[in-house]
Parts: structure tokens; sequence; C-alpha cells
């Protein structure tokens, strides 16, 4: 079941007081990670991967985890917390995953694992809980502007789905906290006739009778949304590349592998680059992000270049707040286990 595996420090049992697991839970893939805690501080040490429609439950995953840790450490771990892409109950005890076939239960993986604590956090809760440990090495700097030290932050991030949270700074936990949030799942605001067209075309596509929102644009399900509207509109742009991608089952990927050389793909990315930086805009005004907007998910570090002239010029697009968005400074995360840092974070903090 798993298919990747990695090290990322080397194992001491002695160094550290107790160890936990995490696990980063999306419709696409599992991270879940083994942490070893040090003064309530989770220090991340193996790393394992497995496909989520691959599997028929997150138990299958956690099993599979645990033996492997039994076997190579000789470890038993009980304690667990899981970020979940997905709306969370109150009592962090369930969640329905976007875009998997399966949900996530404390009472199934109780009952079906040798868990005895679970807490069940959303994937971005969990990548805002994260930002308390990034390193200068696994952020870049988008938009240069003075960071205002303990402001609110906002973290947005598109990959299979859209996500976003605002964190404030908590001076007795002496960390950020994030808020859950389905912003993603917002209003689609189109400003134009292009997008106008677009938005019917999804509505249509998908059979939507309601509003079309952020995450039907600004996605993995958005790049293959958008890419279709476009070769219905130009049907005499067809070419090798889109000959390819209309074939394929993994549309999203081509058109990021193309975007540089197919018309079609480079339209594409044209339309979401400008569809992002409104939605970073939007929230990091909701958010009045003077701490910084932080750019996570699987698309962003695999398609840097988006995030140019052009994206920074319609972030700050607005007729009475310009000022305000000129002093906020956008960074990109290109440590794709911020996730699984935060849910670790979360288990050390809350069960360590």
């Amino acid at each position: 079941m798993m298919y990747g595996k990695k090290i990322h420090k080397k194992f001491n049992k002695s160094r550290y007081s107790s160890f936990i697991l995490a696990g980063d839970v999306g419709g696409t893939n599992i991270n879940a990670g083994i942490f070893g805690i040090r003064k309530r501080l989770p220090e991340l040490l193996e790393s394992f991967k497995f496909k989520s429609k691959e599997i028929k439950g997150l138990d299958v995953a956690v099993n599979e985890t645990l033996e492997i840790i039994v076997k190579e450490y000789s470890i038993i771990l009980t304690k667990a917390c899981f970020a979940v892409a997905g709306v969370v109950s109150p009592q962090n005890d369930f969640a329905n995953v976007t875009n998997a076939p399966w949900d996530v239960d404390r009472k199934v993986l109780l009952k079906k694992t040798k868990l005895k604590h679970v807490i069940i956090i959303n994937d971005f809760e969990a990548i805002g809980y994260g930002i308390n440990m990034l390193g200068m090495k696994d952020i870049v700097t988008i938009k240069k502007a003075k960071k205002i030290p303990k402001a609110q932050i906002v973290v947005i991030g598109a990959g299979t789905g859209l996500g976003k949270t605002t964190s404030s700074y908590d001076e007795s936990r002496k960390s950020y906290i994030p808020l859950h949030c389905e912003a993603g799942h917002t209003d689609f605001p189109a400003q134009n006739e292009e997008e106008l067209k677009l938005v019917d075309f999804i509505r249509k596509r998908k059979k939507i009778k309601g509003s079309i929102s952020y995450e039907q644009v600004v996605s993995g399900q958005g790049l293959e949304n958008t890419y279709l509207f476009l070769r219905k509109t130009n049907r005499n742009a067809a070419t090798k590349y889109t000959n390819e991608i209309d074939k394929s089952k993994n549309r999203a990927e081509l058109i990021s592998e193309y975007r540089k050389i197919d018309s079609t793909c480079k339209e594409v990315f044209r339309i979401f680059a400008e569809a992002y930086a409104k939605f970073a805009r939007n929230f990091a005004l909701d958010s009045i992000a003077l701490g910084g907007v932080y750019i996570a998910g699987g698309i962003a570090p695999k398609n840097k270049e988006i995030f140019d002239k052009s994206f920074i010029k319609l972030f700050e697009d607005n007729y009475m707040l310009s000022g305000v968005l000129k002093r906020m400074p956008i960074y990109l995360i290109v440590n794709t286990d911020v996730g699984l840092l935060g849910a670790g974070f979360v288990a050390a903090r809350e069960m360590g």
C-alpha cells in the first residue's frame, strides 16, 4: 500500500521523551509521520506516503505505518493527530474527506488500530500550526514588505482542493493559532466576460444549480475546468500536447507540465494565476494580514513563476485599500511537509 518513505532525521530512542504519530490526509495522498518529542516540541523522524483512493480507509494506512515503526524501532505508538482535507466536527472526532471515497472517524480508528488517543483537525488548520515550525529554508519571499511581528497572518493554498486559514499570535502559547475555515468554497467573483463565461461553463459541465466556488477555478480540478473551457471555445488550438491531455486521467498534472510550451496550457495558467491573486487579496484583506500572506498547497511550489509582477500587481489592486495590501509581504512555502509538521505540533502540545 505504501508508495513512499523518507527519513528526515537519524533516529535515537534515548533522545526523546515520547513519540507520536501524525498524518496529513488529503484527497490524493496521505502523508504519515513519526515524531519524537523533546521539551514538548516535535521533531519529524520518518514519513510514509499512501494514495488515498487506493485504500479503503485511513485505518489501513495507520496500521501499516504502526507495523513498520514497531518492526524498525520497537516502538508502540498510541497517540495521533490527523489533519484532514474537509470539514471537521466541533468535537474533533470526525471529518468528511472532500475528495476521497471515505471519511475519518475517531471511533473507527480506535476500534481498528492500536491507537488510544486521536485528534482530528482540518488540513489548513494544520498548515497554520505548521507555520510555527518553519525556518528560513522552508519559505521563499514573493513580495517584500516589512513584516509586523506577531501580526495576523493568512495561509492559502491550492492543490486537489483550495484552502485558507487565518492565524493569530497567542502570547500564552508563544505560537500562532489558526482558525478552521472553508473559504475555498466561497463564491468565485467573476469580474469580466471571460470569467463569466468560464463560470457558466463550469456550472453546465458539473450540473451545478447554485454558485460556483473559488475551488472550481483555483485548484487542480480548476486547472482541468479552465482547460476544457478553453478547448471548447478555441477548438483550432489542438496540438500534440492537447491531444495527450484530452485522453489523460491526470489532466492537471499534464497542463502544469506543458504550461510553458503549449498555448492552451499557458492560457490556463494565466487565468489560474489571476484568480489565485484575487483569492489571496480578498482573504488578506479579510484578515488584515500584516504578518504576511503564506502560499502553500501542491501546485504553487511546482509553478513558482506564476507569482510574478503581474500577480503582485493584481494582489495590490484595490481602489480603497491598495496601501494596506502593499504593506503585506507574501511568502511561498516550499516545505511540502508543512501540514504534517502542523499535525505533529498539535499532537505534541495536546498529547506529548
